[in-house]
């Protein structure tokens, strides 16, 4: 047990997290296995889903069940922001002693909860899920998540466990860390890591998506990592300083073997090829170099209009809920 440990309640009260968007199809599975292993397990839980903008049944299924079970809410945002959107309010909105933020998709084994509290009782405040196997994702994918896991690493002053997701527990003193962070470009997996607290790693085997099918593209991924990498570090805006005086040195070398060709040696130099490559070799680390200085400012820009993270349409069950 880590020292110093916080005495856990006896009788928690749990609080699952679960962002849905347009997951009428894996709800009813979802409850039906996460109810039996809680329940099984002897656990005091409500269940918060936030929906993230669903344009299908998901709001009104989610409702009926919320009539029918006081154990759960449901916070439905008035458009689509973000699965990192959705976290935040599903964790704005926890009353549990403890969090556990989960997919509505099965893909993370409702299972492991039970070995996520008793690592908590342990006194550790995050108890994360880390993918034991990524056999079943394809091999593109596992390279880019390990270049992305790698760079991430490397730049950013936080550390971000490998093959770690976004499915763990967080004790409610993380919780309420994390409600202060003020910032409203969100990168979960970082914030998580940032506010520090005793943290364990649980493997587990990632299961095939029970029904509907994933938001996630390549794209969409693509700029989840840079969002993610602007978010914790500053080390791409200093590269270009760097590559900036790289260039810089190497011109003044060029130039003066080109002034030594010329005027000492007599041997003219036909130059249009030559300029000409350099000046779009030039242009394009420009173009790319502000770019980056883009990234940065299309955050500020984000951030200095102070708009909310998300806006919440309904609230669905009793603002007292009996456990």
């Amino acid at each position: 047990m880590p020292a110093e440990a916080r005495p856990r309640p006896a009788d928690p009260l749990l609080t699952l997290v679960v962002p849905v968007l347009n997951e009428e199809q894996a709800v009813p599975l979802f409850l039906d296995a996460v109810v039996a292993v809680l329940e099984g397990a002897g656990l005091r839980f409500e269940l918060l889903f936030v929906d993230d903008g669903s344009t299908d049944g998901t709001v009104a299924l989610l409702a009926r069940l919320a009539a029918a079970d006081r154990r759960i809410r449901v916070v439905a945002l008035s458009r689509n922001f973000g699965k990192e959107a959705a976290m935040s309010a599903g964790l704005d909105r926890a009353r549990g002693d403890a969090v556990v933020l989960i997919d509505v998709d099965l893909q993370d084994p409702p299972e492991l909860i039970p070995t996520l509290v008793a690592r908590w009782r342990e006194g550790y405040e995050v108890v994360y899920g880390s993918r034991a196997d990524r056999s079943s994702d394809t091999a593109l994918k596992r390279m880019t998540a390990g270049w992305f896991y790698g760079a991430f690493n490397r730049v950013a002053n936080t550390r971000i466990p490998p093959d770690a997701g976004d499915f763990r527990l967080v004790d409610r003193a993380v919780v309420e860390a994390l409600r202060r962070l003020p910032e409203r470009g969100r990168f979960m997996k970082g914030l998580f890591a940032w506010v520090g607290f005793r943290t364990v790693g649980v493997p587990f085997e990632r299961a095939e998506r029970a029904a509907g099918e994933s938001k996630w593209n390549y794209w969409r991924l693509w700029n989840f990592a840079l969002d993610g990498i602007t978010s914790f570090s500053t080390v791409p805006l200093r590269v270009w300083t760097y590559l900036g005086a790289v260039i810089a040195l190497l011109s003044f070398l060029y130039a003066m073997f080109i002034v030594v060709r010329v005027l000492v040696l007599g041997i003219d130099l036909p130059g249009y090829p030559s300029m000409m490559a350099v000046l779009l070799f030039l242009g394009g680390v420009q173009l790319l170099s502000l770019g980056v200085i883009g990234e940065y400012l299309g955050r500020l820009f984000v951030e200095v209009k102070g708009r909310p993270l998300y806006l919440v349409a309904r609230e669905i069950g009793p603002p007292d809920t009996e456990h």
